[in-house]
């Protein structure tokens, strides 16, 4: 699994940060800040609930 964010997209909601706060945080101006670009299987649902729940579509995941 590979993540990408999209921070001229990102809206700073911090949705993906509740999600899986150890991939995702947020800069000074809230925009999302990648953590893990490849993160471990165990944590595939809460980075595709991330994904889901971005109000922006802003994470995309490959793979």
């Amino acid at each position: 699994m590979k993540v990408i964010v999209d921070k001229d997209a990102c809206v700073g909601s911090g949705q993906c940060v509740l999600a899986a706060e150890d991939v995702f945080d947020q800069d000074d101006d809230g925009i999302a800040v990648l953590l893990q670009e490849n993160p471990s299987e165990e944590r595939a649902e809460d980075v595709r609930q991330a994904a889901a729940v971005c109000p922006a579509l802003a994470i995309r995941i490959e793979g």
